[in-house]
Order: structure tokens, then sequence, then C-alpha cells
């Protein structure tokens, strides 16, 4: 059957390409033929090489209830106090916003602390506090973008874990490490989750216990990558962070050594509020966070100042490396709206993106995928 009526498959599947990746639901309700092609792993292959893959960032992001408003001091201050969580979507070309629709067992809003990543065509987020009881959940929920619907993920191991880390490899697998347990025990364990098969993987635990660390997924050029967990800080130490970090190596399933200065200063790596928010590495094991007003890069085991950070961002929510520019996502200050901007890495020049009144509220955090 002709995926378009009187086409070349080739031309036809030309056409396919340049479809936007919100309208994915819709052509795969069309034809069994359309849903199998933009299932092939060869259409994704294809976006990417032709230059039609989009990039979008999506973010855990805090909602404005205008109806709450509306009642005066009290119902703005139940929203400051006890916010409600949705994913927003930012198309990194166009600038414009869009929000991802929550399943019905999120229909409360996504649990709060809960950690995102992207895999292919999914979003996966996990862990979290239940909004309506505020208790550690172990939940895995994935939102697919072909079909534009919801699954429920097997549950992470190892019971409810808070202020984890994840990363993914953007293909199948996502690296969770760290946290802390019920008890507030500072953990040292670590998991794989397989997205395709729906199965978790126990890694060996790190040297450390990482509580509110970092986890940053390096590309390698001639291996399967390693996983890099920054920061954190063991259960005596309580909030006083680490500078070190460890890697563990796919190929070969083992930690390396502890790299003991491996941050410039002992910071949070992972709130990203007037500190740093280390995201991810490139290609050539290139990786960017901010630390105070300042973007750095590390290269050869040396930070390197990048740009300055806008001087209306105070607070940083989120940074995401892509096509040699970076995005971040902040405010001026504590209760302020969300703004963002685009840097350009060779021309060292900062765009500001606007921000609707929709989707100017507090980032938890936020994770880039290409479609």
């Amino acid at each position: 059957m002709e995926l378009i009526s009187g086409l070349p498959e080739d031309i036809a599947r030309d056409c396919m390409v340049r479809i936007s990746y919100h309208q994915f639901p819709a052509v795969a309700s069309v034809s069994k033929g359309w849903k199998t092609e933009i299932q092939m792993p060869e259409f994704r292959r294809l976006r990417k090489r032709t230059g039609h893959a989009q990039k979008i960032l999506v973010t855990v992001q805090s909602k404005f209830d205008s109806e709450k408003s509306k009642t005066g001091l009290l119902g703005k201050a139940m929203t400051m106090t006890n916010p409600v969580y949705k994913l927003s979507v930012l198309e990194t070309e166009t600038g414009v916003w869009s929000e991802l629709p929550l399943g019905p067992e999120l229909c409360d809003g996504l649990p709060l602390f809960c950690q995102i990543a992207g895999v292919g065509y999914d979003l996966v987020v996990m862990g979290g506090w239940a909004p309506d009881s505020w208790k550690a959940s172990n939940s895995v929920f994935i939102y697919n973008f072909l079909s534009g619907e919801w699954r429920r993920g097997a549950d992470m191991p190892g019971g409810p874990r808070t202020f984890f880390s994840c990363a993914s490899d953007q293909d199948r697998m996502v690296y969770v490490a760290g946290g802390h347990d019920e008890e507030k025990n500072a953990l040292k364990s670590a998991f794989a989750y397989d997205v395709v098969n729906d199965t978790w993987i126990t890694l060996p635990d790190m040297a450390r216990e990482r509580d509110e660390c970092k986890i940053v997924f390096c590309l390698g050029t001639t291996d399967s990558g390693r996983v890099r967990v920054v920061g954190g800080y063991r259960t005596e130490m309580q909030g006083r962070f680490e500078r070190s970090a460890e890697e563990f190596d796919v190929a070969t399933w083992k930690w390396g050594p502890v790299m003991e200065e491996f941050l410039v200063d002992a910071m949070c790596p992972r709130t990203c509020v007037d500190r740093c928010d280390v995201d991810r590495c490139d290609v050539e094991g290139r990786m960017y966070m901010c630390k105070g007003g300042d973007v750095v890069v590390l290269e050869s085991d040396t930070w390197k100042n990048v740009a300055k950070v806008p001087s209306e961002i105070k607070n940083v929510a989120c940074i995401g490396a892509c096509d040699g520019s970076l995005l971040l996502i902040g405010s001026s200050g504590l209760g302020k709206p969300c703004m963002g901007f685009i840097l350009g890495l060779k021309s060292g020049i900062w765009t500001k993106f606007e921000n609707s009144e929709n989707f100017s509220g507090h980032v938890q955090s936020g994770c880039l995928l290409e479609i």
C-alpha cells in the first residue's frame, strides 16, 4: 500500500519527515501504514539526518491558577505554598510554548520533586512526592509523543527515594543514582531503566553516598558512554556538598576512581538556584554549567569561562546544550516569573525569548529531547 497515493515512496517519506512532532498522534491514526512508518527507527534517523528533527525543552513547571487568584491574597498564598506542577514544552527554534496533557493518574498534577528524562519518543517521569499526600513514591510514568498517550512503567526498585538524579542516553536507557530513603539516609545505589523492555537493571554501588547529586550522561565517540555522577553529600554531612564526582563506564560495567576535586567549589549541582546546573556532556566530552554569574565549560579537566549569565537572571532553574547553543531558564528572584535565553556559543550573544503568563511559573527541572 502506498504511503501517499500517487507518490513514489521516497517522495512520500520526504513529506512525512517534515511533520511537526505534535501532529504525530493524528498521523498515527490515519492508517496502519503511516503509523508503522513513523514508529520505525529509520524514520527518526531520517528526520535527524535531514535536519527535520525538532529540539524541545520539557520542563516541570508550576502553573498559575487564575481562578484561585481571584479570591484575593489567600488564593495567591495557596498557589504559592502548594503549587500544581505540569509539563511545559518549549520548541527551541520557534520559541513557542505549549502544555503536555497529563494522564488520569496524574490529574492532580505531577509529583513534587519528580525527575524527567527523554528517551527516543518517550518522556519518562520518575518518583517525587504525591501531590495529595506528599508521600515519596517510586512510580514511573511514560508519555509517548507518537501516540500522545501515557502508560505506567515498572516501579523503581529499592523502595521510594527522594532527591535522586537521572539521565538518559537518548536511545533506550535512563540511569538513576543517589538521593535518600524514607529515613533520610543518603544512598550509593544506582540503577538503569530499559524503557523499551520496561525492566530495571541493578548497577554496582557508587563509592560514596550521594544525596542531591546530579547525573550527566557523557556521549562517547568510541565507547558506549559514561554515566557521570557529580557532587551530592553523605548522610552525616546533611547538606554540606562535596566537590567530587565518579563515573560509571557502560562498556565495562564498572565505576572508576572518585575524582575528588571535580567541582571548583563545594556547591549544589542540582537545585540550580544561584549555584550551578550541570546539564550534559556533548560528544567531545565538554560539560557546561552555571557557576554564580558565569557560564563555564569543562575542557581537559579545566573549567573555563564561556559567558556571563544575563543580568536579569539571578536564579538559574535549568540549562541545556544543543546545536552549538545553550538554553537557560531562570528568574530574577524567588517567586518572580521565569524567563528564558539562548546563548550562541560561537557568537557569545544571548537572545531572550518571551514567556506568556501561562508559562512563567517556577521551573523545577527540565530535559531536552530531539524528536
